[in-house]
């Protein structure tokens, strides 16, 4: 059985926006040690979503494949990313 990716973004930069390829994701806000908790959530028919804790919003770009993003850096590559 396949492991299930989740892609888990940062936004470090303080952008405004994040384009993602993906409608299911994870918003960290800021890199370790300063992160808010790890909230999982979902770009429905409306095409964005606030983040609840760092107020990042996120845009979905059908564009961009699902571990792709813009900025490019946002995409968390750390050890806790699958």
């Amino acid at each position: 059985m396949g492991k299930e990716y989740t892609p888990l973004f940062h936004n470090e930069m303080g952008v405004e926006e994040i384009a993602i390829g993906a409608r299911h994701f994870g918003c960290m806000g800021a890199l370790p040690p300063m992160d808010h908790p790890h909230v999982y959530l979902e770009i429905a028919s409306e095409d964005t979503v606030t983040c609840p804790y760092c107020s990042t919003r996120y845009r979905f770009d059908p564009e961009l494949g699902e571990k792709e993003c813009r900025p490019a850096e946002a995409l968390y590559k750390g050890r806790d990313a699958a």
